[in-house]
C-alpha cells in the first residue's frame, strides 16, 4: 500500500454515505480461470479504491474489476507454487495499516463497515500482495542483478543536488532486540489475550535494555532474540515507523506474530554521516524498480495463460 494511509483514515470518517447492505442478488460479472468476480465484489473494491485513492466512480469501478482479476490469479499462481498466506501474515499487515493512521485495527475495522466496506476486502487485498511479494522475489531472485556502476551513476546523479548531497549523508542507525511471548497455535482466545497482557506488562516496566533483557529472558514461554544493527533502510516497511517513534530503552508495541506476541525493543540509536545509507536507499530503489518491471511481466505471463470471460 503506497498510498497516504492518512488521508485514508480521514477519507474513511469524513465519508457520509452509509454503510452499504450486501445486494441480495450479486451479479456475476468475470468469470476468471472458473472462478467468478461478482458485482459486489467489485462495488466493495471501488469503494475501498475511492476511499484511499480518491477516485471517481467510474475510474475505481474499472481499477477495481482489473484488480480482483489480478488477484484471482495470483493466489491461483501462489497456490500452484505452494504459497500460503497465513491469517496472521494478513492480521499482521492489517494492524500496521492501523498504527499508521493512529488506530487499533478494530477501530481500523470500524471505520471500514461506518464508510460501507467490509473489512474483508481489505484483508483479501493485503493476502493477495503478500502472496505476490513472495512469488515475484521467488521467480526473480536470480535475475534482479544490479551493477555497482548503476549504483554509481545513481549516487552521483543524487548528489548533483547539494540539497540530496545533504539530506542523503544521514541516516539512522538501530540496534535491536526481538522479544517473543510464545503462544502455540491452537490456544484459546483467552490464553492469547492473557499472554498479550503480559507483554503489556513487560513492556511498562521495560525502560532499558540492560535490565529490560534479562527481565524477558526469565519469563515463561518468552523468546529474546537480538536483531544486530539494522539501518532505517534495511527495516521491514510494517516496522520503520513503529520502531522510528520508539524510544531508546523501551519495546515497540505488541503485535501479533507467527509463533506468538511479538514486540522489538530498541536498545541503541546512532546517526551515521557517510554514503553508506545514500548507497542501500539507492540499490533498494533499483531493485524495487527491476522488481515492479518483472511483476507486471509476470502478471501479464498469467493474464495470456488464463481464461478470461467478460460478462
Amino acid at each position: 500500500m503506497k498510498k497516504s494511509f492518512r488521508l485514508a483514515c480521514m477519507a474513511l470518517f469524513l465519508a457520509t454515505a452509509p454503510a452499504s447492505h450486501a445486494v441480495a442478488q450479486s451479479a456475476i460479472k468475470v468469470i476468471v480461470a472458473d472462478q467468478a468476480v461478482t458485482s459486489y465484489d467489485i462495488s466493495q473494491r471501488a469503494r475501498l479504491i475511492s476511499l484511499t485513492q480518491r477516485k471517481s466512480s467510474g475510474a475505481a469501478t474499472r481499477e477495481a474489476q482489473e484488480e480482483l482479476i489480478d488477484e484471482v490469479l495470483k493466489l491461483r499462481e501462489a497456490r500452484r507454487m505452494g504459497i500460503n498466506v497465513s491469517k496472521s501474515e494478513v492480521d499482521g499487515a492489517f494492524a500496521s495499516i492501523a498504527s499508521r493512521v493512529k488506530l487499533t485495527p478494530a477501530n481500523l475495522a470500524a471505520a471500514l463497515r461506518q464508510a460501507g466496506v467490509n473489512p474483508d476486502t481489505l484483508r483479501n487485498r493485503l493476502k493477495a500482495e503478500l502472496a505476490w511479494q513472495q512469488l515475484v522475489r521467488m521467480r526473480f531472485r536470480t535475475e534482479v542483478q544490479i551493477s555497482e556502476s548503476d549504483i554509481v551513476n545513481a549516487l552521483q546523479k543524487q548528489q548533483s543536488n547539494e540539497k540530496d548531497k545533504q539530506q542523503q549523508a544521514i541516516s539512522i542507525e538501530y540496534e535491536l532486540q526481538q522479544v517473543i511471548f510464545v503462544v502455540p497455535a491452537k490456544s484459546s482466545g483467552a490464553f492469547k489475550t492473557q499472554r498479550k497482557r503480559e507483554a503489556e506488562s513487560l513492556r511498562k516496566s521495560f525502560t532499558s535494555c540492560e535490565q529490560g533483557v534479562p527481565q524477558a529472558r526469565a519469563l515463561s514461554e518468552v523468546v529474546v532474540k537480538s536483531v544486530g544493527f539494522r539501518l532505517e533502510t534495511e527495516l521491514p516497511p510494517n516496522m520503520k515507523d513503529e520502531i522510528g517513534k520508539t524510544e531508546v530503552g523501551r519495546l515497540t508495541a505488541p503485535q501479533d506474530g507467527d509463533r506468538g506476541i511479538q514486540m522489538i525493543a530498541v536498545c541503541k540509536k546512532r546517526e551515521i554521516k557517510s554514503d553508506i545509507s545514500a548507497r542501500t536507499a539507492i540499490e533498494d530503489d533499483l531493485r524495487q524498480k527491476e522488481g515492479d518491471q518483472l511483476s507486471r511481466r509476470y502478471i501479464q505471463e498469467l493474464r495470456r495463460a488464463a481464461v478470461i470471460v467478460y460478462k
